[in-house]
C-alpha cells in the first residue's frame, strides 16, 4: 500500500514538472497556427512564471531560454510589424523569463529557510524534555512557545531534576542565536547540567563549572560570541527553602498563596562563557503552596519594553486570579504583551513540603557506642512505618555508614530517615572528605562496608554541606499487596 502511494505521489509530482514543458509546446503550436497580426506571442511570456512555480533555478532559466528562443523562431509570423516592435516584445518575453528565475531562487531560498527553521525546531522539541519527573517536592508545568521568524528557533530550555534526599533542581536557560547550532548548544549544556547535578554540587558552583565548559566550547570550536544564560534553584521540601544562582538570567517569581508576587533578589552576574565569574548563591526560604516561575528573557520582550514595567506586567498576569499551574502557564503566555520575535520558556513549580512524621532524625556523638543505639532506632522507627521488610537492608547500611562517620569523620553524627517515594537513609558528619568504594582484597579485614551498602540498597551517592557531607542510600518502598501482617 505504501508502494502504491508513493508511486502515485511520485506521478503527481512528474505530471507538475512537465506543465510547462506542456504549455510551452501548446503556445508554439498555437500561435504557428494563429493569424499573424495578433499579439499573442506575449503568451510565451506566462510560460516561465509556470516553470518557476515547479522547477528550481536551472530548471526555470532553462525553460525560460526555451521561451525566449521559441518567440525568436516565430518572427516571420510578424511580417506587418516593424523590427522596433518586435524588439520590444522581445524584451518584454525576455524580461518575463529574467523575473521568472529570480522567482525561482526567491522560492529555493525561502523553502531552504523553512526547511533549515522545521530541523532547528525538531531538533529543539527533541532535545527538550518530553515529560519532566513527577517528585513530592514539586507541582510543575511547562510551556515551550518558538519564534515566528526567520532565524528560525533559539536555545531556551528548561528541566526538572530530581536530587538526593526528596530535594529538586529547577534550572532554564537560553543559549545565544537562533537555528540548529543554538539548538544542539543547548542539548549539550543540558546534559552537562544533569551530569553536574549528579555531583550534588552547589549552585553556585555548579553555575562555575557551566562557565568554564562554555568558555572552553567556544574557544575550541572558535565561536567566541558563544554565551549563555542559566538560573539553578534547588528546593528542599524537608525545610522548605530554596537555593539558587543565576548567570544572565532574569530573577523567577514568587506567587505566594495569597496572591501576592515577588521577584527573588539575585546577584547580578554575566551569562555563561566570559569565564572567571564568582558566582554567589542565596538561600530563600519558600512557604508551601507557593508557585515558583522561571522563564526566558522572551517573555519580557526586552527589546520593546523596560526591564521594571516587563517584571511589573508579568507579576500583573501571575497574581491576575486563581488556578491550577496549566491555566497560570496559558494565561502568560497568552499575554497580548508577547511578541513571536523571541523563544518563549515557562517552568512553573508549586512547592510542597514532606509530612513531619515522614521525617525523623537522630544525633549521635563521634563514639562505637553509637552505632548499635542507631541501628535500634532505625528498627523501632521502620516497625512504627510498617516498613520492616526493610529492616535488614536499612540495618546494615546504618551500621556501616556511622561506622565509618565514627572512625573516619568528625562528630557529632547525624542520622536521617525520610519516608517518601522511596526510603532514603541518610548519614552527615563534619567531615569533608568523600568516602569511596575500593575492591577489598581475600586477606584485608576492611575496605567493604561501602560495597555492601550498594548490594543492599537501590542507590546511593555523597553530597558535600556546609559543615561537611552526607552519604544517603535510596531504597523502593515494598508493594502493599506484599508486605506480611
Amino acid at each position: 500500500m505504501r508502494a502504491h502511494l508513493h508511486v502515485r505521489s511520485f506521478s503527481r509530482s512528474r505530471a507538475w514538472q512537465l506543465l510547462p514543458s506542456a504549455v510551452l509546446l501548446l503556445a508554439v503550436v498555437a500561435l504557428l497556427v494563429a493569424q499573424p497580426s495578433g499579439h499573442y506571442g506575449m503568451v510565451l511570456a506566462v510560460v516561465p512564471f509556470l516553470a518557476a512555480a515547479v522547477h528550481a533555478v536551472l530548471g526555470t532559466a532553462l525553460v525560460g531560454g526555451l521561451t525566449v528562443a521559441a518567440y525568436v523562431l516565430l518572427r516571420h509570423q510578424l511580417l506587418e510589424d516593424g523590427t522596433a516592435v518586435w524588439l520590444i516584445k522581445l524584451a518584454f518575453v525576455s524580461s518575463a523569463a529574467a523575473l521568472a528565475v529570480f522567482v525561482a531562487q526567491a522560492r529555493v531560498r525561502e523553502r531552504a529557510l523553512s526547511h533549515s527553521r522545521e530541523l532547528a525546531l525538531a531538533l529543539q522539541e527533541g532535545l527538550l524534555p518530553q515529560h519532566l519527573p513527577g517528585t513530592s517536592a514539586v507541582l510543575v508545568s511547562h510551556r515551550y512557545v518558538p519564534a515566528d521568524t526567520d532565524a528560525g528557533v533559539g536555545g531556551d530550555w528548561y528541566d526538572v531534576i530530581p536530587l538526593s534526599g526528596s530535594r529538586v533542581a529547577l534550572v532554564i536557560g537560553d543559549v545565544a542565536g537562533h537555528g540548529i547550532h543554538a539548538a544542539a548548544m543547548m542539548g549539550r549544556l543540558r546534559t552537562a547540567v544533569h551530569t553536574l547535578a549528579d555531583l550534588e554540587l552547589a549552585p553556585d558552583e555548579l553555575l562555575a563549572r557551566m562557565d568554564d565548559l562554555v568558555a572552553r566550547t567556544g574557544e575550541s570550536e572558535q565561536r567566541y560570541e558563544l554565551a549563555a544564560t542559566c538560573l539553578y534553584l534547588v528546593y528542599d521540601p524537608v525545610t522548605a527553602t530554596c537555593s539558587m544562582a543565576a548567570a544572565g538570567q532574569p530573577p523567577p517569581a514568587l506567587l505566594y498563596p495569597d496572591g501576592k508576587v515577588e521577584f527573588a533578589v539575585l546577584p547580578e552576574h554575566p551569562p555563561l562563557g566570559v569565564g572567571g565569574t564568582l558566582f554567589r548563591t542565596v538561600d530563600l526560604p519558600v512557604a508551601p503552596g507557593t508557585v515558583i516561575a522561571l522563564y526566558t528573557d522572551g517573555l519580557l520582550d526586552l527589546r520593546r519594553h523596560h526591564s521594571d514595567a516587563a517584571l511589573a506586567h508579568l507579576a500583573d498576569v501571575l497574581g491576575a486570579g486563581d488556578g491550577s499551574l496549566d491555566e497560570i502557564a496559558e494565561r502568560v503566555c497568552a499575554s497580548p504583551h508577547n511578541t513571536t520575535d523571541d523563544d518563549i520558556a515557562l517552568l512553573l513549580a508549586r512547592t510542597r513540603t514532606l509530612p513531619p512524621e515522614a521525617v525523623v532524625t537522630w544525633e549521635y556523638p563521634a563514639s562505637t557506642q553509637s552505632v548499635p543505639e542507631a541501628r535500634a532506632a532505625v528498627t523501632r522507627q521502620l516497625r512504627a512505618w510498617d516498613l520492616t521488610e526493610l529492616a535488614y537492608a536499612t540495618e546494615l547500611a546504618v551500621s556501616e555508614l556511622v561506622t565509618n562517620a565514627v572512625l573516619y569523620g568528625s562528630g557529632p553524627v547525624t542520622l536521617r530517615l525520610i519516608k517518601d517515594r522511596v526510603l532514603i537513609c541518610e548519614v552527615a558528619d563534619g567531615s569533608d572528605s568523600i568516602p569511596r568504594p575500593r575492591q577489598a582484597r581475600a586477606l584485608d579485614e576492611g575496605g567493604r562496608g561501602l560495597d555492601l551498602v550498594a548490594q543492599f540498597t537501590d542507590r546511593w551517592g555523597t553530597r558535600p554541606t556546609g559543615r561537611g557531607k552526607t552519604v544517603w542510600t535510596e531504597q523502593a518502598l515494598p508493594r502493599p499487596a506484599a508486605r506480611r501482617p
